[in-house]
């Protein structure tokens, strides 16, 4: 073996790679991000979110092929270059030897990977499980409790299709009773969400399913009162919080809920196909594994990740991409989300047909806006945006939402989104409605 390999398998093997001093960011990106910091000591988040010349040096970290302008990291965000490389050594790592590099090596770093994301999400490392998205975790808790026929569920119609989906199997299987609330977005009341949502608990409830950032239309919930409202009527709750994890600057036990999970392919750009599970410790051994465990019943939240064969190299390269986020700021990576979305969304709203479907209060909203054109269909306006802009959003008709989803990242230039408000200038222009 070159002496190069065996460096690099002696570090993987004792620190996991990521979290040592030879981690890839550390080699690429510290020295040169901490020169670009040393102006904003004094700066608010805030303030830091309108610094463009810091931005551009995130905007160097990431590989966005500059032929479409992608609006659409709602999806999934793309990784920066640091973390596509730690996946590529850890696969070609991985092949030189598949059994004994991944059991033996690559896997003795999800303990320290654990600890990496309990101590982002202000929890205990034994409440965190490592899983592939926010649908395997959620579905995971929504089959994993032992409800029975005529429990009560409450959730929304806005919710995401997959949970949606798993909710009404249960009910057909096993004859739970599954409500949906419909709300009428944006809303600027948290009281009005509350109440809603008690107003549909009956003596029967026995979960409230609360999407903490509604996908389609970017609403933040609010999570912490509905979660206090609930217990105080011993009622559970799970949260979705797909799009409000690596984004919004919070702790997991700030929501006050029971039940917890994302993806960290979204906001947090980790590796596509990563996601992560929270379970409030007492209530581990009471959820059962969606796939098989020698000790289904047991409090180890390890129980949860009985998989079988999995993605050694894109587990280990989530640890780079909390390197990223760690050394952005979580506040200050908010705030510029946040700052990105209300510079296109406030040009946008004062032209002439053109109707945002999101709040552009802090409080309600961060970086996803949905946005409509007068006369045209979602499908139509997100057509026009890529044949003839080549910028790349989401079609959103579900429910009573009916818009298109825009959702910039950090990497996301101003120059970009003046373009998008021009392009949506001209779909509303009455004369220029075709899509040539």
């Amino acid at each position: 073996m070159a002496p190069n390999r065996r460096v690099f398998v002696k570090q993987v093997a004792a620190l996991a790679g990521a979290f040592s001093l030879h981690s890839l960011f550390n080699q690429t990106h510290a020295a040169e991000w901490q020169q670009a910091a040393k102006r904003l000591q004094n700066l608010s988040p805030e303030q830091v979110a309108r610094d463009e010349d810091f931005w551009s040096v995130i905007q160097r970290a990431y590989t966005v092929n500059p032929n479409i302008i992608n609006l659409n990291n709602g999806g999934v965000s793309p990784a920066p270059l640091v973390v596509q490389q730690a996946v590529e050594r850890y696969n070609q790592l991985s092949n030189e030897g598949p059994s004994y590099f991944m059991w033996r090596v690559l896997d003795q770093g999800r303990e320290p990977l654990r600890e990496k994301l309990a101590l982002l999400a202000g929890t205990s490392p034994e409440e965190i499980a490592i899983n592939r998205n926010a649908t395997e975790a959620l579905n995971t808790i929504i089959f994993g409790l032992d409800l029975k026929a005529g429990d009560e569920v409450v959730g929304t119609l806005q919710d995401y299709p997959n949970m949606i989906q798993a909710w009404r199997q249960r009910a057909q299987r096993e004859g739970i009773v599954y409500k949906q609330l419909n709300f009428d977005f944006p809303i600027e009341s948290d009281e009005q969400i509350v109440r809603e949502f008690e107003k549909a608990i009956t003596p029967r409830t026995k979960i409230l399913h609360v999407t903490h950032i509604i996908n389609w239309v970017g609403q933040i919930m609010p999570v912490q009162k509905i979660c206090r409202m609930a217990h105080d009527r011993g009622v559970e709750v799970i949260v979705d919080g797909a799009h409000s994890f690596g984004l919004l600057d919070f702790k997991i036990p700030d929501l006050e809920c029971d039940y917890f999970g994302t993806s960290l392919h979204k906001f947090l750009s980790a590796p596509i196909g990563s996601g992560m599970m929270w379970i409030k410790k007492e209530k581990i051994a009471k959820i059962w594994p969606l796939l098989c465990n020698s000790q289904p019943t047991s409090q180890d939240i390890r129980k949860f990740e009985t998989l079988g064969t999995r993605s050694f190299p894109i587990e280990q390269g989530i640890g780079e991409a909390i390197n990223f986020h760690n050394a952005i700021g979580p506040k200050r990576k908010e705030e510029r989300v946040r700052y990105l979305k209300n510079y296109w969304a406030e040009k946008a709203a004062k032209i002439s047909g053109v109707k945002l479907h999101t709040s552009l209060k802090a409080k309600y909203s961060c970086g996803i806006c949905g946005v409509s054109v007068n006369g045209q269909t979602p499908q139509e306006v997100e057509s026009i945006l890529f044949n003839k802009f080549k910028i790349h959003t989401s079609p959103t008709v579900w429910e009573n939402i009916s818009c298109v989803r825009v959702t910039p990242h950090v990497y996301t230039s101003l120059t970009d989104l003046d373009k998008l408000v021009n392009a949506l200038a001209y779909i509303a222009s009455s004369k220029n409605t075709d899509s040539k």
